[in-house]
């Protein structure tokens, strides 16, 4: 691609062999079908019925689907039926929840404008922007959104809005001059890029680049090409899932050698048994719970402010071990505000943030300073409202600003110093004025009241100073200036990332009515002061970052701003204290194995492009990182997508970001990303107490069922059984602990590795305790009716609420990993324990006691004697877990909690 921003205008116009006045009609209409339209290409989309299809790939799935083919071809339709059911039923849910990630690239498509206004045969004509080519020359006026990218031609007062492209919180001023080849994509002023908005003047461009060759076209290429990426939690899902299948498959094959070859079943009864064992191993409602706790996760985190996109973000939230965010307007508020006026006496620090003017002024030696009451801070003031073409507005309540930010933090300054704006602007009348420009980097009014007429001046400090020949002291005199002092103030500011603008004034004679260049070259200015403005970091960021080094999480700033600023504004944040920012030039001059290298202990990257982004979330991702990223442009949108988890604005992001994006931010505060990692780490610990609670119910079935062929018993639970426990105590059971609260102190204690499988040593130990109880309980129920001649329904059914009253209990115990359940606290603390207890004991009775259900499930009813037997029988399994808790308290072992961590056993509360 040729750098068309280090070329001069003519060789531009020599390359691509155009001229000022614009192609003629019949040129254009050729080179369109040379280069085709200036649109993005569409993508391609999955078919619905390919992404239904996709939910099947799955190892745990393909077992159960084998399973079902299996049972049919031996005529057991009912059990075949009821397997295919819970397979389908996890498809359905997961083809609802799959995001559709191609948006984001009709969101980048849909910035394109629909017109622009060009130069055909010398004439000004109004064309569809899709019929733009490279060699027109198109115009542009300020409220205007650029067609294409442009190599600008000729530039008058032209300002442009990139944020969205390169993070820039200010517009940008715009020249015809060429710049270095290697200049980075915020330094090209003699540039105007697709999609960007002119805020300001008027300008005619050659257009150097249509459709995909755009810098817009770049990034939805770049989108495209960025793989969607599995989050941790369906890793360890999907390993756990191929570990279980393996372990399942193994028993299975086992388990019908031995009974055909050992105990000499017969083969078609061996399979048979083997799909209930299979049936019994596979946690089926495992899937529905991930995706209701994750459901749930996504309306409380609703609640503050955060808008999940793809249900997994929830839960991956919880395993962020980095934060990359951008600077404006997510750890800043995107309101330029004065922080520091420098006198010739010294500095005040200004108080208040953004646009409300609400704030006092301390001075070194004085403290707080009343603005009214200060003569020079009244001059400054003056000189900065009336100087000025910005107004600021107050709609219900909130504060804005119309016109150039710069411009309204002085409208603001003069609001904090007592001014009435308007009142000053209907007293001090503005005869003429000379526009702010590049190319001369000042602005200046000329004023008249009653007494006298005055001439304001602001810009550039070193250009102001040029035309200052004295300076305003606080003892109301004036005095030569001492250009030394305010260079050396000037230095100070800028290198705490302030922009700097100078202020001055110089009387005007009563027969003056106009504003020329020569009264300005003509000198003779005072100097009133400097103005330090910057865009404030959000005081709740300030807390929430420290909030996440407390937790173990890094925070990186990626912005596109200048090194200085972002290295100020990470000082005030608590981001990269001490360390020297990395710009994107660095991050060009760096292979992959040298970024990882440094990436980690980097923590503010400046002038940062797509590309630079992009790399630097893979680069932490290959370190072994879970890296969430924030942004609102469209330059964000492929390190959102890539990033495990893409947190993007709500407010102020563009529609790119937000497609690309897991997650949005509705008010775009840092803050909220802190609340959602505490939200996303409970979602994870009650995940793991789900799955411990749901695998022993499997563990003591397969336990039964293996027993059972041993022992050349009748089989005390049939498929369709198995299918009836697993599904009945994960819906209504394990859904009761996705209301346990978090944990105390879970945002004192580190990430949870990545690595980190779902089942710990000592939580398989505890899977395999309680599924022996489960199994003792019973199988020694089974025993005992079949010795005493009740009938084999009646012992299955019996069998079936044995287990199920078993994990009644258990769901009791498992609300406090160690610490003992045996308290009113215990029993009673969590209301949707009971109302599930409530609706596990109906569905039961239902099993029990209905017509319907007998017939399909083989159960019978059951006596008051037969109840207290089932339940002392289950009973078993909280003897037996709260005595293995008591044990460990005894002896004061320490235990892991569900996030990995050492903590006191006899502390240890969930």
């Amino acid at each position: 691609m040729t750098d068309w921003h280090s070329l001069t205008t003519e060789d531009c116009l020599k390359q691509l062999d155009s001229r000022s006045e614009g192609l003629g009609t019949e040129e254009a209409t050729g080179r369109l079908e040379r280069y085709g339209p200036n649109r993005l290409p569409q993508a391609r989309r999955r078919g619905p019925l390919l992404r239904f299809a996709l939910q099947f790939h799955n190892v745990l799935l393909y077992v159960m689907l084998v399973a079902s083919v299996i049972a049919a071809l031996l005529g057991h339709w009912i059990d075949a039926w009821v397997i295919f059911a819970a397979v389908l039923v996890n498809a359905v849910i997961g083809f609802i929840q799959e995001g559709k990630a191609e948006a984001a690239l009709e969101s980048i498509r849909r910035m394109l404008t629909a017109r622009a206004t060009v130069l055909r045969d010398g004439q000004r004509q109004e064309i569809d922007a899709s019929e733009l080519v490279p060699g027109d020359v198109v115009l542009l006026a300020s409220g205007d959104k650029v067609p294409a990218d442009l190599r600008l031609l000729q530039v008058q007062n032209l300002r442009a809005e990139e944020a969205a492209l390169t993070g820039e919180s200010l517009a940008v001023e715009k020249t015809a001059a060429a710049v270095a080849p290697d200049a980075p994509l915020g330094d090209r002023f003699g540039m105007a890029y697709s999609g960007t908005l002119v805020v300001y003047g008027q300008a005619r461009g050659l257009v150097v680049n249509t459709g995909s060759c755009t810098e817009l076209g770049r990034i939805n290429t770049l989108l495209g090409s960025v793989p969607t990426i599995s989050t941790p939690l369906l890793r360890q899902i999907d390993r756990f899932g191929r570990w279980l299948a393996v372990a399942i498959l193994l028993i299975v094959v086992v388990t019908f050698a031995l009974g055909t070859l050992w105990r000499g079943y017969d083969a078609s009864e061996m399979l048979m048994i083997s799909i209930a064992l299979t049936a019994a191993a596979i946690p089926e409602g495992l899937p529905a719970i991930i995706t209701v706790m994750l459901a749930l996760g996504v309306q409380r985190m609703a609640r503050q402010q955060a808008i999940i996109r793809r249900l997994p973000a929830v839960e991956t939230l919880g395993s962020v071990t980095v934060i990359c965010s951008d600077k404006t307007g997510t750890l800043t508020r995107n309101e330029m505000t004065v922080q520091r006026v420098i006198a010739s006496h010294g500095s005040y620090d200004v108080g208040g943030v953004g646009y409300a003017p609400e704030g006092g002024f301390v001075f070194a030696d004085q403290g707080v300073v009343p603005g009214e009451q200060h003569p020079l801070l009244a001059k400054v003031a003056r000189a900065g409202v009336l100087c000025n073409d910005a107004r600021l507005l107050q709609r219900d309540g909130l504060w804005s600003v119309e016109g150039d930010p710069t411009e309204g933090a002085l409208l603001v300054l003069a609001g904090k110093g007592g001014l009435d704006a308007g009142e000053e602007q209907r007293r001090w009348q503005r005869i003429d004025s000379i526009p702010f420009e590049s190319e001369h980097r000042f602005m200046a009014t000329l004023n008249r009241s009653e007494e006298q007429r005055l001439i304001y001046l602001k810009g550039a400090p070193e250009r102001i100073l040029d035309a200052c020949d004295r300076q305003w002291e606080s003892d109301g005199g004036y005095h030569p200036i001492d250009r030394a002092y305010w260079l050396r103030m000037a230095n100070d500011t800028a290198g705490r990332g302030l922009r700097l603008l100078a202020l001055a004034e110089k009387a005007a004679g009563p027969e003056q009515h106009g504003l020329a260049f020569e009264d300005i070259e003509q000198g003779g200015f005072t100097l009133l002061a400097l103005v330090g403005i910057i865009d404030p970091p959000r005081s709740e960021a300030i807390a929430a970052v420290a909030e996440c080094h407390a937790a173990g999480i890094q925070v990186k700033m990626i912005t596109g701003d200048h090194a200085d600023t972002a290295r100020a504004i990470g000082e005030q944040l608590g981001i990269g204290l001490g360390k020297q920012p990395l710009t994107g030039a660095d991050i060009e001059q760096m292979d992959e194995q040298r970024l990882r290298e440094v990436v980690l202990e980097v923590d503010v990257f400046a002038r940062a492009s797509p590309e630079h982004k992009l790399r630097l979330v893979e680069a932490m991702q290959g370190c072994g990182q879970v890296v969430a990223m924030t942004g609102d442009g469209v330059n964000d949108a492929p390190a959102l997508k890539r990033a495990d988890v893409g947190v993007a604005m709500g407010n102020k992001g563009t529609e790119a970001a937000k497609e690309a994006g897991d997650m949005v931010l509705t008010d775009d505060n840092f803050a909220t990303i802190g609340t959602a990692v505490r939200e996303g780490r409970a979602i994870y610990d009650n995940l793991k107490k789900s799955i411990l609670f749901i695998l022993p119910t499997n563990g003591g079935q397969v336990l039964i069922v293996i027993a059972a062929i041993l022992f050349q018993l009748a089989l005390p639970l049939t498929p369709v059984q198995v299918l009836w426990i697993n599904m009945v105590t994960s819906c209504t059971l394990a859904l009761a602990l996705a209301a346990e609260p978090a944990e105390r102190g879970i945002m004192q204690r580190p990430p949870r590795p990545p690595a980190e499988p779902i089942l710990t040593g000592f939580f398989v130990w505890r899977v395999i305790m309680v599924s022996i109880l489960m199994m003792a309980g019973g199988l020694s129920l089974f025993l005992w009716e079949l010795d005493r001649d009740t009938s084999l329904e009646t012992a299955r059914t019996m069998v079936v609420n044995v287990i199920v009253v078993g994990e009644m209990f258990y769901l009791i115990s498992t609300r406090y990993l160690f610490a003992s359940v045996l308290n009113r606290q215990g029993l009673l603390g969590n209301r949707w324990v009971l109302v599930s207890l409530a609706a596990c004991g109906l569905l039961q009775l239902l099993y029990t006691y209905a017509p319907p259900m007998q017939q399909l499930f083989g159960s019978a009813g059951l006596s008051a004697e037969e109840w207290l037997r089932v339940v002392l029988a289950g009973a078993v399994v909280l003897v037996g877990a709260e005595t293995e808790k008591w044990l460990i308290r005894r002896f004061g072992r320490q235990a892991k909690t569900p996030g990995g961590h050492q903590r006191p056993a006899r502390d240890s509360r969930m």
